[in-house]
């Protein structure tokens, strides 16, 4: 049996003149990094992340460290749908440190992940911002090969999420799923559906005005499942669930272009990838 994976991976943004430049780029396998990006100007790099060996086994841990300098500006998304493998009990986890100095803004979009049934998995990340400076980030989760009509009937997935500033909590958010059929079918699990989604925005407030127009894209959309936005003091959650990933991602872009217009004054840029 093969070994598994210790990937690492480190990214650090700076500014040089009025251009984000990626300075650092150090890699372990499975992780690789495709080459620095700009379709929408200099302000603005985007990121390519590569997974070579496809997805994660039991036992496989994986680490990244991305720090933005002040004033930057970065996208980072996958080139492809991410998976967890099954296992026969050994745990695969993902640590991820993100540092966003100030004024500078992190958009984190990486493609979805597919949970396979009986797959063992971890992930726990943390955020520290500076004054001033966001972090937007969606994260689409489909438990199950549901193209093979394959459920999530045993297993785990475990995730913990933290956004800090200043040493006090913006965001804290766990979650953890068990796979079994009452977990499946019960409203406080996967109400019977496959996907569940996140979009979360950190960093500064979100008027209220905002909140009911980001509701009315879901009311207005014909979309399927169920959703709900929530206002925090610094922020915002957008959930989804259903059975349709490109609804999920169709209604965080349009999320993403009402935040990106209100708080960076510019329209989205769809990476190709997608």
């Amino acid at each position: 049996m093969a070994s598994p994976w210790a990937g690492e991976l480190e990214l650090e943004f700076a500014k040089r003149n009025q251009q984000t430049v990626l300075t650092r780029n150090y890699t372990v396998a499975p992780w690789k990094i495709q080459r620095s990006l700009y379709p929408e100007g200099e302000e603005i790099c985007h990121c390519i992340l590569l997974h070579t060996a496809g997805g994660l086994v039991g036992g496989d841990r994986l680490s990244a460290k991305i720090h933005l300098q002040p004033q930057t500006q970065a996208l980072i998304t996958t080139a492809a749908a991410s998976k967890i493998y099954r296992s026969k009990g050994a745990e695969s986890l993902q640590n991820v440190h993100i540092r966003i100095d100030e004024g500078a803004s992190l958009e984190w979009f990486p493609q979805e992940t597919i949970v396979f049934s009986e797959a063992q998995y971890r992930q726990q990340t943390r955020i520290d911002l500076a004054p001033a400076a966001t972090f937007t980030m969606w994260e689409i989760i489909r438990f199950g090969r549901t193209a093979r009509g394959e459920k999530f009937l045993d297993g785990n997935w475990r995730s913990h999420m933290e956004v800090w500033r200043d040493q006090s909590p913006l965001w804290i958010d766990r979650q953890y799923l068990n796979g079994n059929t009452e977990m499946l079918g019960s409203p406080n699990g996967l109400n019977n559906y496959a996907i569940a989604a996140n979009f979360i925005f950190v960093g500064a407030t979100v008027e209220p005005e905002l909140i009911t127009h980001i509701r009315s894209t879901w009311e207005g959309g014909n979309y399927r499942g169920m959703s709900g936005v929530t206002r925090s003091l610094s922020g915002l959650v957008c959930r989804y669930f259903g059975d349709s990933s490109s609804d999920a991602r169709k209604w965080f872009q349009q999320i993403w272009q009402l935040l990106r217009v209100s708080y960076r004054d510019r329209a989205i840029c769809v990476p190709r990838v997608w």
